[in-house]
């Protein structure tokens, strides 16, 4: 059964309340206003729940088509449906253009009611989904929701910041996985074009002989198999913002045609002999020195300095380990919700472990191997190294420089506590982690390493 709130504005009492009990009885929760005053502060006080208003032509204080653009700036993702005794095709007309979903005449309505409201309604909740969507999408994707206090990562997020709300170039250099594509978002989303498009292309994964039709695309009969008119990506990102990850894979010739997108914002499709004109932001993003591959001729160098008007270089998760523990503690909740499992946090010589990490793949990496240990780790236990892969375990045991005496101590103050704490409570083990405050199976491997088991 449909739910919702609907608003009637009529003046007849009669048909309102009829109206509203065949409505009700539909599932909606229906709201009722006699004139246009009570219906606007109506429709404002419940505005984030109307999805429709169903709303008389003829009214004792305004005309309801003249009224229409007043009720959609009331209420913008709400449909509104106008009913009259005396249809008129120029109303009609006019009501459609204003922005009406449907236009009714009192008389013969009762039959196509109901479907129309039906029909007006889900446009409205599909409406405020999307609005919902853009706007966690826009939360998600903002400088302020980037994790990490790292100087480094302040800097960049600060350069990154004060280009967003121009419509200049902006290339972004780093290595894969740093985290480029949320910085191109996150520009995306704090610019005048967040409303728009936002484009990501990622170069290296188009065949080099499809990439050029992918971005600008063709006419029919521009080649064999070229059916009908294709809309390239340039054009899908029109107003908006086209972000080209990978661009040094560009072939030279494509990136000729691209100069000419930075300069005139404009490209002619394959097949085509006219010109097609955008309007589009470029946010470029490479792992490669495009200085140097512009000089050893691999890049053109007039476009590489078309697109580094802004360069911001992203550091790598090695260069900012003070991040690696927020990034870790985010990713493990992250895929604990995913999982249903309750994980609440990480122990210190994980921790340690994941810090002193060199991070050849950076952030990505690192959401991969809290992805693994998330699956592996039991419900309710701290994340311990035990379910980190090899590779961190032949790190050794993080020790501070120096310290090796007395860590040492450490290492046999632990073993005699343990062992203690295992005859107090008779070899339980449960009991014994406890006590500890560590994991289970991290008891066991202590247990191992000191002889105890």
């Amino acid at each position: 059964m449909p739910t919702g709130t609907l608003l009637i504005i009529d003046d007849e009492a009669r048909l309102r309340q009829l109206l509203a009990q065949v409505l009700e009885l539909e599932g909606y929760t229906v709201l009722q206003a006699s004139d246009a005053t009570r219906g606007l502060e109506l429709l404002r006080q419940h505005a984030d729940d109307v999805l429709l208003v169903l709303c008389d032509v003829k009214l004792p204080d305004a005309n309801g088509v003249d009224l229409l653009p007043r009720l959609k700036a009331a209420a913008p993702e709400a449909e509104v449906v106008l009913l009259t005794a005396y249809g008129t095709i120029p109303d009609g007309v006019k009501a459609m253009k204003l922005g009406a979903f449907d236009y009714l005449t009192k008389g013969d309505f009762e039959q196509q009611l109901v479907v129309v409201v039906d029909r007006a309604a889900e446009k409205a909740r599909l409406r405020k989904r999307v609005t919902e969507l853009e706007r966690r999408v826009g939360q998600q994707y903002r400088f302020e929701s980037m994790i990490g206090d790292s100087t480094e990562l302040k800097r960049v997020q600060k350069l990154a910041q004060q280009v967003a709300p121009t419509d200049s170039t902006v290339l972004l250099e780093g290595p894969t996985g740093s985290g480029k594509e949320l910085f191109a978002q996150a520009i995306h989303q704090a610019s005048g074009r967040k409303g728009k498009a936002f484009v990501a292309v990622n170069c290296s994964a188009f065949p080099r002989d499809l990439l050029e039709s992918e971005l600008f695309g063709y006419k029919k009969g521009a080649f064999t198999g070229a059916l009908t008119d294709k809309k390239g990506l340039l054009e899908e990102a029109n107003g908006g913002t086209l972000f080209l990850d990978e661009i040094g894979e560009l072939e030279l010739n494509v990136q000729a045609k691209f100069l000419r997108v930075l300069e005139m914002q404009q490209f002619t499709k394959l097949g085509d002999t006219k010109p097609t004109q955008v309007n589009v932001r470029l946010v470029a993003a490479t792992n490669r020195n495009l200085k140097l591959e512009a000089a050893e001729g691999r890049f053109r160098p007039d476009l590489y300095y078309r697109l580094s008007v802004f360069t911001i270089l992203i550091p790598s998760l090695k260069e900012r380990p003070a991040d690696v523990p927020p990034l870790a503690q985010h990713f493990l909740q992250y895929f604990a919700a995913r999982l249903s499992k309750r994980l609440p946090g990480l122990e210190p010589e994980c921790l340690q472990l994941l810090q002193a990490y060199p991070w050849p793949g950076n952030v990505r990496e690192l959401k991969n191997v809290l992805e693994r240990a998330a699956i592996l780790a039991p419900a309710g236990e701290m994340l311990s190294a035990d379910y980190l892969p090899d590779e961190f375990h032949a790190l050794g045991r993080p020790v501070r420089p120096g310290a090796d005496a007395a860590d040492e101590s450490l290492r046999a103050l632990e073993a005699r506590h343990i062992g203690k704490l295992m005859g107090e409570l008779e070899g339980n083990k449960p009991e014994v982690a406890k006590r500890l405050g560590i994991g289970l199976t991290t008891l066991y491997r202590k247990l191992e390493e000191y002889g105890l088991g």
